[in-house]
């Protein structure tokens, strides 16, 4: 089973939902999660937030995070899986921001790293991970991995749920 169906289908069993807020994987969650048969009854909504106007404008990441911490930060992505959150009112709202190369990344952000973020029950956990391990810079190999990680994590949650 895909992660994906098992995702939808532990959702269900838990009747709960899911909304995502995507930058560097440019609606790849959304894509995996309504590729399953039925997600329209666990997914909420899905915003691709791939310019900072939307993420300031649609998710309400304050310009000053921005500012400070850049839009590949821990900040903006727990502010994006927040607004995820409050556009959509799901019970799981995940995030991603980073850079997914091949090109874009610096010393402290190089290619492959990525900002995740997961909402739930008025808290908000992020982490720094970066998708690049091996060096491949395949910008497609980048989004894949990292999408299916938030999946993963978006399942273990809802797992742990009551």
């Amino acid at each position: 089973m895909l992660i994906q169906e098992e995702l939808v289908s532990v959702l269900k069993e838990k009747n709960m939902t899911i909304a995502s807020a995507e930058s560097c994987t440019g609606g790849m969650i959304s894509q995996m999660i309504t590729d399953v048969s039925g997600a329209s009854a666990v997914f909420e909504l899905g915003v691709c937030s791939y310019s900072n106007r939307i993420k300031i404008n649609v998710l309400g990441v304050a310009k000053e995070i921005i500012d400070e911490y850049t839009e590949v930060s821990a900040r903006c992505a727990e502010e994006m899986a927040i607004g995820a959150m409050r556009l959509s009112n799901a019970d799981i709202a995940v995030s991603t921001t980073g850079i997914a190369g091949p090109g874009g990344g610096t010393e402290e952000n190089p290619i492959g790293t990525v900002y995740v973020a997961l909402a739930a029950d008025g808290a908000v956990v992020s982490e720094r991970k970066n998708f690049n391990e091996d060096l491949c810079n395949d910008r497609a190999v980048i989004r894949r991995r990292c999408a299916e990680y938030v999946l993963a994590k978006a399942l273990e949650y809802a797992k742990r749920a009551d």
